[in-house]
């Protein structure tokens, strides 16, 4: 009959895998502490670890809770960088407010314009609100002047006028 012994490392082992069990994949500062704890406790009396292999496993565990930290405080600065972000492109975006604005429409690829009213934020995504309508930000190709547009306009008109057409190149007498 084949008796199995029983080692420090075979508690390590079984209490790594209770702790995996319990649905961590990762191990932690918290699971680093109690595995360095089982592994005192369950030490041979007559070979104990030497003072040198604790302190450099309590090294290891300061580099470790210092490396969360560090993850930590990265995320909080990439969440923040991402709201200034868009933060300052709904200041930058306010800026359109009263311009005329020209879009392409990506689902159509019709072109539209419009005075812009107003400028949100929905979903991460800049909108602005031209005649009753939600554009993207990111679909304007021209931005405008509202007395350029006027000009423009006026300028279409006068050569309309000059050239005896009604703008699309066909004569405004053409009812015959």
């Amino acid at each position: 009959m084949e008796i199995q012994g029983t080692s420090a490392s075979d508690s390590s082992l079984s209490l790594s895998g209770s702790l995996q069990a319990a649905g961590s994949d990762e191990l932690d500062k918290d699971a680093f502490m109690q595995l360095l704890v089982a592994q005192m406790q369950n030490q041979d009396p007559l070979e104990p670890q030497s003072n040198e292999e604790f302190v450099a496993q309590l090294a290891n565990f300061s580099t470790l809770e210092q490396m969360e930290l560090m993850n930590a405080n990265l995320e909080t600065m990439a969440v923040l960088d991402q709201s200034n972000a868009l933060l300052s492109q709904l200041s930058e975006s306010s800026n359109l407010i009263g311009k005329e604005v020209k879009w392409d429409d990506l689902d159509t690829g019709a072109a539209g314009s419009g005075i812009v009213n107003s400028v949100k934020l929905q979903d991460g995504l800049t909108l602005l609100e031209v005649n009753g309508q939600e554009i993207p930000l990111f679909t304007v190709t021209e931005v405008l002047e509202p007395e350029q547009a006027a000009a423009d306009s006026d300028e279409d008109a006068e050569t309309d006028e000059v050239d005896g057409t009604d703008g699309d190149g066909e004569s405004e007498d053409s009812d015959a």
